[in-house]
Formats: C-alpha cells, sequence, structure tokens
C-alpha cells in the first residue's frame, strides 16, 4: 500500500511538474491506486478551496523572487486594459513584485479573483518584474466576507457585518491570520461546510478594530473592494507635475470667474461667470479644472484613476479619484491662483434657449471661492466683506443668468423630484454629532442649471465634430415600475395617467398632487425607485430625467473618469494637443463605460451603507424611546418605515405588528389582518418603539405602537393553540378595502 502523501509534497510535485499536474498524474507519481485515491481527492480539494498550490521549492533559496511557477490572484485591469496578478504567497521584504498576466488566444477566460497556476519568467526594462503564462486554471474567485471575529479554543467564528445576513463562518486554527477577538477582519471561503454545518473561512486581512474612530467608512472601503492606497508610481507621478504654462492657452484671466461649493470643499473643478446682454439674454462661462493635462492617456495616473473610475465621498473622509497633490492642488481652482481649464462660453436667448455655444482651452484667475451660503446670503441682499465688491461684476449677472435658466427648466419639465439629503455631521474623534437635512439654497440650483447647460454643449459639440464620447444615459422607465408607481399613487390618493407614451411631465404632474401632503415624501421616493439607473453608454440613448436627448459629463474630471473622456475628445476634437483621446482609448470605450458605471454604483453602494451605519450608531444610544415615521415599504416578512427626524429606515418585523395574522397583498403593498381587517399599506402614519439599533450592519428594528395615531386593534394572538389563521380576503373583498382606503385617506 502506497503512503499518501502530504499536502506540502504535492505542492512540491506540482511546481515541479507544471506541464503534468492532473489527478491522475499526481496518483501515478505517488502510487496511489484504488481506494487510496478517495483520499488523494480530498487532499486536492483542500488544496484547491484553500490556493495553497503554491509552496517555495526547498532548493529555491532566494527569498526576494518568485518561483518559476505559482498559484497567482488574477487583478482587475488597469486603465490601459493590461492584465495583472499577485502571487498568493510572498515571503520577501521588499515590495510585493508586479506580474504581468499575458494570455494566449487558446488560453480560458479569466475573471478578476481567478486563481491560475502560473509559470513565472523575468523580464527587464519593464514596468513590472514578472511575466506569467497559464499553466491551469485553479478555482474562481472565492468568496469574501467582512465581520468580526470571536476567538474559540479551537479557532473561531466570524460574525458577518452585511445587514441582513446572520450565517457565521468557522474559522481553523491554522487559518485565523493571528487575528484577535473582536477584531475587523476580511476571510475568504475555503472548502465546504464545517462542523455545525457552518461554512468555512480563512482570515486574509485584519482590518483592526472595528469601534475605532472612522471604522465606519473604512468598513465600507473593504467591504467594497474600494481602492484606498495610491501605488507609489501614482504618488511620484502626481507629486512630479509642474504647474501648467500659459503655452498654447487662450488667456481667461479677465473673465470674473468664481467658484460656489459647500464651505468645507477642499477641491473646486469648476467655476463660473455670467453677462446680462442688452436683448435681456446672457452669456454663460463654466471653467472647469483641465485634468487632462496632468493625467495623460496610459500614464500611472490614468491607470489608476480608471481602476476607480470616481471619487467616493464618505462624511469622515473622501477616497478620491486622483491624489491630492492633484485634486486639492494643481487642478483645484483656488482663488487667486492661474489654473490651466478647459471652458464653454454659452449665449442665452431673452427666454433662456441656448443659441450657441463654443469651447476655449485658456488659463483662468478665480475671483473668489465662495461657500452656497455665501452666494445665497449676497443675491438675497446680505452680501459680507468678500461679496460686496462682486455684486454688479458676479452675483447679480449669475442669478439674472439662472432667472433665464428656470424659465427653460420650466417648459423642458425635467423630473421635479424634491428628496431631502441628510448630513452627518462627526465629533473630531468621529462619534456622530448630529443627523440633519441639508438646506438647499438657489444657489445651489444655480451651479446644478449652470453644469447641466455646459454637460448639454459638450455632448452636442462632439456629437457634431462627429468624435467618440461617453453618453450619460437614462432611459424611461419599465411599463411594470409605472404600474406599480401607478399603484403606490391610487393607494395615496392620487393618479398617474394611464395609456399614453410617458413624459417627465406626467411624473411632475403626480408629485405636484403629492406636494404639501403627508404622502410628498412617499411619493418622490416611489418615483424615485421607479426610475431606471443612469448609466455611461458610448451611444446617445438619451436622458428620461433631465428631459434631454443628448447629455454628457463634463464639469467633474477631479472625481469623474467619465468627465476625463469627455475632455479629452474635446481636446482631439479641436486639435489642442497631444493629450486628447488616445486610439486606446477609443478602442476601449464601451469597456471603459461599463466599467465606470459599475464603480459609480460601488461608490454609492458604499457610501449608502456607512450613512446607514453611522445613523444606527446615532440612534443605539435611544434604544426604547418613541419615534414617528411614515410606511415607505411593504413585504411579506414586514414593513419598512422611513423616520421623521433622520430620514433612517427601520424594519418593523410582521411579528412586531399587532397580535393576529397579517395577509400580504403585493398588488394592493398591503398586510391584511386576518381577524381583524386592519390594513396596514404605504404611506400610512405610525409611531414606533425602536427595539434594536446595530451599528454595525446598520440595522434598525422597530416596534409598531400606533398606526395613523390609533393605537392596534387587539387581536387574537398569534400561534394560539386551536387556532388558525383566517384565509386570505377575496379579490372582491381586496377591492373593496382598496376603494375605502382611498376615500378614507382623501379625507
Amino acid at each position: 500500500m502506497a503512503q499518501i502523501p502530504s499536502k506540502e509534497q504535492i505542492m512540491e510535485w506540482v511546481a515541479e511538474h507544471p506541464d503534468a499536474n492532473s489527478k491522475r498524474d499526481i496518483a501515478k507519481a505517488f502510487g496511489i491506486k484504488g481506494a487510496e485515491r478517495i483520499e488523494l481527492k480530498r487532499l486536492l480539494k483542500e488544496l484547491e478551496g484553500e490556493g495553497q498550490l503554491e509552496r517555495r521549492r526547498r532548493h529555491y533559496l532566494d527569498a526576494e523572487r518568485l518561483p518559476p511557477v505559482a498559484v497567482l490572484e488574477l487583478l482587475p485591469p488597469d486603465g490601459s486594459g493590461d492584465l495583472f496578478a499577485r502571487p498568493l504567497e510572498w515571503h520577501g521584504d521588499g515590495p510585493m513584485p508586479r506580474i504581468h498576466y499575458a494570455p494566449r488566444d487558446s488560453d480560458p477566460a479569466l475573471g478578476r479573483g481567478d486563481r491560475f497556476l502560473g509559470r513565472l519568467v523575468e523580464v527587464l526594462g519593464e514596468d513590472y518584474q514578472y511575466q506569467a503564462r497559464l499553466i491551469r486554471r485553479i478555482t474562481a474567485a472565492p468568496h469574501r466576507i467582512t465581520g468580526i471575529f470571536r476567538k474559540e479554543a479551537e479557532g473561531g467564528r466570524i460574525v458577518p457585518i452585511d445587514k441582513g445576513q446572520d450565517k457565521e463562518w468557522r474559522v481553523r486554527p491554522d487559518a485565523t491570520l493571528g487575528a484577535q477577538n473582536g477584531e475587523l477582519v476580511q476571510a475568504e471561503q475555503i472548502g465546504p461546510k464545517g462542523r455545525l454545518g457552518l461554512p468555512m473561512a480563512r482570515i486574509i486581512d485584519r482590518l483592526g478594530d472595528p469601534s475605532a474612530p472612522r471604522a465606519v467608512s473604512l468598513i465600507a472601503i473593504h467591504q467594497h473592494g474600494i481602492p484606498d492606497d495610491f501605488p507609489d508610481a501614482v504618488i511620484a507621478e502626481a507629486e512630479g507635475a509642474k504647474p501648467a504654462t500659459m503655452k498654447g492657452r487662450e488667456d481667461l484671466r479677465d473673465l470674473p470667474l468664481v467658484t460656489i461649493d459647500p464651505s468645507d470643499a477642499r477641491d473646486h473643478d469648476d467655476a463660473v461667470a455670467a453677462h446680462v446682454e442688452d436683448d435681456g439674454g446672457a452669456t454663460i462661462w463654466v471653467a472647469i479644472a483641465d485634468v487632462a493635462h496632468y493625467v495623460t492617456p496610459g500614464s500611472a495616473l490614468d491607470r489608476e484613476a480608471w481602476l476607480r473610475g470616481n471619487s467616493t465621498y464618505f462624511p469622515d473622509r473622501v477616497v478620491p479619484m486622483l491624489p491630492e497633490a492633484l485634486s486639492a492642488d494643481l487642478c483645484s481652482l483656488h482663488e487667486g491662483v492661474d489654473r490651466p481649464v478647459i471652458a464653454v462660453r454659452m449665449r442665452l436667448d431673452a427666454q433662456g434657449n441656448k443659441i450657441s455655444h463654443n469651447f476655449h482651452r485658456g488659463t483662468m484667475h478665480s475671483r473668489a471661492s465662495l461657500s452656497y451660503e455665501q452666494a445665497q446670503a449676497a443675491a438675497d441682499g446680505n452680501p459680507d466683506a468678500q461679496t460686496e465688491p462682486l455684486m454688479d461684476s458676479v452675483i447679480r449677472p449669475l442669478w439674472h443668468a439662472y432667472g433665464l435658466l428656470k424659465e427653460a427648466r420650466a417648459r423642458r419639465q425635467p423630473l421635479d423630484l424634491d428628496l431631502p439629503e441628510r448630513r452627518i455631521e462627526l465629533t473630531p474623534d468621529g462619534r456622530v454629532k448630529s443627523v440633519n437635512f441639508r438646506e438647499r439654497f438657489d444657489a445651489h440650483r444655480l451651479i446644478e442649471e449652470f453644469m447641466v447647460l455646459a454637460n448639454v454643449a459638450a455632448a452636442e459639440e462632439l456629437t457634431r465634430r462627429q468624435r467618440p464620447l461617453l453618453f450619460r444615459v437614462h432611459e424611461e422607465p419599465s411599463l411594470a415600475k409605472i404600474d406599480a408607481l401607478r399603484e403606490v399613487a391610487q393607494a395615496s390618493g392620487f393618479t398617474l395617467a394611464k395609456g399614453q407614451v410617458l413624459h417627465t411631465s406626467h411624473l411632475n404632474r403626480l408629485l405636484a398632487q403629492s406636494e404639501g401632503t403627508d404622502f410628498d415624501e412617499l411619493i418622490n421616493i416611489s418615483t424615485l425607485r421607479s426610475m431606471t439607473q443612469a448609466y455611461y453608454h458610448p451611444e446617445n440613448f438619451g436622458h428620461f430625467g433631465l428631459a434631454l436627448k443628448s447629455y454628457a459629463h463634463f464639469t467633474s474630471p477631479i472625481r469623474r473618469y467619465s468627465d476625463l473622456v469627455v475632455h479629452r475628445a474635446l481636446i482631439t476634437g479641436h486639435g489642442w494637443g497631444k493629450d486628447g483621446l488616445s486610439p486606446q482609448d477609443m478602442e476601449r470605450l464601451s469597456e471603459t463605460a461599463t466599467h465606470i458605471s459599475e464603480t459609480e454604483r460601488r461608490s454609492m453602494a458604499a457610501e449608502r451603507d456607512t450613512t446607514d451605519r453611522y445613523l444606527a450608531a446615532f440612534l443605539s444610544e435611544r434604544v426604547g424611546t418613541e419615534m414617528t415615521g411614515r410606511i415607505s415599504g411593504v413585504q411579506k416578512f414586514g414593513l419598512f418605515v422611513k423616520l421623521d427626524e433622520t430620514g433612517a429606515d427601520g424594519l418593523l418585523p410582521i411579528r412586531a405588528i399587532g397580535q393576529e395574522y397579517f395577509h400580504f397583498d403585493p398588488d394592493a403593498h398591503m398586510l391584511i389582518g386576518s381577524d381583524t381587517g386592519l390594513e396596514i399599506g404605504l404611506g400610512q402614519r405610525v409611531t414606533v418603539r425602536l427595539a434594536e439599533a446595530i451599528p454595525m450592519t446598520g440595522g434598525l428594528t422597530l416596534d409598531l405602537l400606533e398606526l395613523d395615531g390609533q393605537p392596534l386593534p387587539r387581536g387574537p394572538q398569534k400561534g394560539r393553540r386551536g387556532r388558525s389563521p383566517r384565509p386570505m380576503p377575496t379579490k372582491s373583498r381586496l377591492a373593496e378595502i382598496k376603494r375605502a382606503t382611498k376615500r378614507r385617506r382623501k379625507k
């Protein structure tokens, strides 16, 4: 009987025989036959699950070099579309070597995170140290989790921090990576379920104390895989950049351009100016930081910006698309400093219609860096020392132009949603100090309208010049989603026209019906949920929400890669220099559009999760208190409630609603009591008690106290012996309930 080899022996043999490493080859090499193959198969499965098919051969002694064969993990493509991999094991003291993966036409397609056995060849004169060729794919990307490690006698457990995920994971003693009890960790699944039926995992990264100040956003960064450390080559390029000169640029320094941003803004990428014309119209200037001058195609900065796709904003930090040397300095339009820009001059007639535009690559000099509050106070007749000298040259012309754009907007009828934005204020040590809703001024709307017009001009200009670009696309909602919105509207006592081509004006009429009523926020949220998600695409499918035929992002190249692409297209189209859209950029336009649409969604999810966790942390000290809110969602398992004070969303489990059985009617968006006939639906006012707030997941659990100001009727207790729930009400009864609900709400 042959002796079953150890894992180490198997890994050594695979490394030495990369072209003959099937199970049959391994069995033959070790003389394994018959039933012994079962044990070999088990060992190989464990090795595959662990990703441990790399082990340094005993005679390979140089710790700063990789072996000729190693297990690698594929990384996402960089900004140039090149593929790189990382070794699963690296024991050197220096930085991990960079490995370029060059697939052959016959190789199977690998995805991000896939593991493979690769043959490594050292290379010289490149920005990477090794080139890898595929020998064999090992495993697909393993499932990863972020959670709290709970140490036990035999390894430990990982408690996930994802909201709604209660499945724990077991960790063997040799897979803890030295994690301490209560530490935040990242882990990946290995092999099948372990004892107690729990899946097994190994810890791959220790993230520190989850209760430490500002750990909330760090959790989201790791959980969603957002790159937050710039490679050395990227930092070096950014810090080595020199201020742009006037060479080849128009002199725009006499224009009265100013920036208007939040008071805590660190970067300023857009500046505005306006001039009142004799015919009652206006000329508008929008100048945008010329990021393309510093971030050139194929550079390390470009590859990293493409990888990130956009900046991600949290209450306590920003994960920027570009290093601070650019985003907060050379590319930022600071007051009193010359800065390179790409600017658009737009002429409006007396009705606010854009009748012409033209683009310029030049140098500007900001007159002032104003906050929204400052600009608004000046427009309202209360200027301060900084804005007083700017009233005639800057403030009044800007507001005149804004008045014209408001008229044009009213005719165009873009979707007029009114959703308050939450502002989480933190203490210096990272604790939640307060949760408020941001004030919105005309100054905010002025900048928004100016930016929309500039984005339209960019799309029209590049279309006219037949240059490739990335459009911002927002398609109209599906019939199913509009039917669902119509149901919500009818349940709230409003109407949404049916049987006609949908326009934003129809939705605006619904929003106007609800304005000022108890259902205002519900209808706004439901309308937003009915919309499709905007995305980037090389083809133009229009922008439904803005009611525009052609739209592209041009105004924020510091924080969005899409805008950088549009800037390069304008540079190429106007012949302004060699830093325009490269042939490689054009070839990869579809891939870039898909990639940055995904990174945008990734950032939105991370920002939303962080806000939920901060809100849960803020409310955790108020568990047991009563709060008011409105039902914003109805599901079979319970109700979602949006709380009035903070705008936080909490779950009212069905077990916490009264003492009777409830039937779920998805068409009516209702829960219906089987004994009392109590109807609970969208938009109803509730008083609840905060039962649980879990900062680590962002979850809030509520108990229902009152519905529309009335205590709940007492029905038979759930689960009472000898009782069974009444059957679901008939369709005719449901129709009667709906009519009664509509009459009651109209009152």
